[in-house]
């Protein structure tokens, strides 16, 4: 049998990690690409008062859809689900290129959403039937690179458009690209393997309202600290929004774990002893910490004094070392000392960002950002490997089974806690930025300092969640 990064080409696998890259891909490129577009948009539509909601409006049906996956595959065959959720996220972007008012862009970026949240959820519960085990950990870090690859290409694709006066165009590139990975099905995931008929659920309502409600939350409570101007009470809402949404993750924990409750996490995850919660806190606080690169290019445009060009690419030098990190820690293998060490990467890169945060020590930013990309990367392939397998034998007496509802929920929630950590990390880094005011110099040392103290906490989580690596 073929393994290491070859394995992945090999006949009979090669269709399905093309698929599942792809749709993960348009996922991450329409994530960045809107931002680009906007300015030109709002200038052909209006609206510009609702700018900060083309993105809150997007992520809240992506965080609901993705926690919706094991529901889709117990309804769905793996080809009907997944052609299903591209064809949403295609029908969505059309919806965005002929949109004559912001009212309707904003219907289609719910729609994409919607559609995007179900590709990338879907994109790790079915690696796990379309891969051997000793190839999850690769075919984890191709799909998380997609991320990496869409943070360089949407802002060059928007920027490109938008340059010609033809914000539109890059829509209408991006729904013949969605048609491809829809036609694509079909052959990609012939041999993912079918699931045998499940016993019908109970629809976890409970849980996706919780869920929904803490998206919605941070959404909404991130939306006081956008923008210029932020007062003592835009800071009091989006502080006291982010203890709302933690107060409702706790909720939905004490819900799941209920006996008989309609879950969306797998069961194992409450098992005592378990490592799988550690695994998910872990995977939350890196995904999380990640949410700076929002505020390196207007750091390095006030502080570094960059042009806004350089500045965009000191902002991409965390992507740079997720990708690099990931590649390289999957090829290595050794997945207890990564996902020790990730963490432990990601606070010695906010240290050094946290106290070199003076004009001219431009370079050194760059190093720390490496460092905390490289802390993501190192670790991620190992941990979504760990959590893929983490939902196969809730009860430890057996392998995991490629094929149960468990294994679904397990590698499904993946996702939904990635789009909830990136919600939780963009409320936390919006209001770091703000306490410090109009002092750029104590915002950015807020901002760097805090998510150092959150990348601590992951390494304290990391420690249990090394035995599942």
């Amino acid at each position: 049998m073929t393994t290491g990064w070859a394995g992945l080409l090999a006949p009979g696998r090669r269709g399905a990690v093309g698929v599942l890259c792809g749709g993960v891909l348009l996922f991450a490129i329409d994530t960045y690409v809107t931002a680009s577009l906007l300015p030109s948009a709002i200038a052909e539509i209006g609206g510009e008062r609702f700018y900060s909601w083309v993105v809150t409006v997007y992520l809240l049906p992506a965080t609901v859809a993705s926690a919706l996956t094991g529901r889709a595959l117990a309804v769905w065959s793996a080809r009907r689900a997944y052609t299903l959720a591209a064809a949403t996220f295609a029908v969505g972007t059309a919806i965005d290129a002929l949109a004559p008012s912001m009212a309707v862009l904003l219907v289609g970026r719910a729609v994409q959403g919607a559609g995007g949240g179900l590709l990338a959820g879907l994109a790790y519960a079915l690696l796990r039937t379309a891969l051997p085990r000793e190839l999850w950990t690769r075919g984890s870090a191709a799909i998380s690179a997609m991320w990496g690859v869409g943070l360089l290409v949407g802002p060059l694709l928007g920027g490109v458009f938008a340059e010609a006066g033809l914000w539109r165009g890059a829509f209408v590139t991006m729904v013949g690209v969605s048609l491809l990975v829809v036609l694509a099905v079909p052959a990609g995931l012939r041999r993912v393997a079918p699931r045998p008929p499940a016993a019908r659920t109970p629809f976890p309502l409970g849980s996706v309202l919780l869920v929904g409600g803490a998206a919605a939350v941070l959404s909404v409570s991130g939306l006081a600290v956008s923008g210029s101007g932020v007062g003592a009470r835009g800071i009091l809402v989006a502080a006291g929004g982010l203890v709302v949404a933690l107060a409702l993750l706790v909720a939905l924990v004490v819900h799941e774990r209920r006996p008989g409750a309609a879950r969306v996490l797998p069961l194992a995850t409450f098992t005592r002893g378990g490592s799988l919660a550690a695994v998910y806190l872990t995977a939350a606080v890196l995904i999380g910490i990640s949410a700076v690169e929002a505020f390196v290019p207007l750091f390095g445009q006030r502080l570094g004094g960059l042009d806004p060009v350089w500045a965009g690419f000191l902002g991409v030098a965390l992507a740079c070392g997720w990708v690099v990190g990931e590649m390289a820690s999957a090829s290595v293998g050794r997945g207890r000392l990564a996902v020790g060490i990730g963490p432990l990467l990601g606070v010695a890169g906010f240290a050094l960002l946290t106290v070199t945060q003076t004009p001219g020590a431009v370079g050194w930013w760059a190093v720390g950002l490496l460092l905390a990309g490289l802390g993501v990367g190192v670790a991620w392939p190992h941990l979504a490997a760990g959590a893929m397998a983490g939902g196969g034998a809730a009860d430890d007496t057996g392998p995991p089974d490629p094929d149960d509802a468990e294994g679904d929920r397990a590698s499904a929630a993946i996702t939904m806690i990635q789009m909830l950590a990136v919600a939780l990390g963009a409320a936390f880094a919006g209001v770091a930025v703000a306490l410090g005011g109009d002092d750029t110099v104590t915002s950015a040392v807020y901002l760097y300092g805090g998510m150092g103290m959150v990348a601590v906490l992951g390494a304290l989580t990391a420690v249990r969640a090394r035995a599942a690596a």
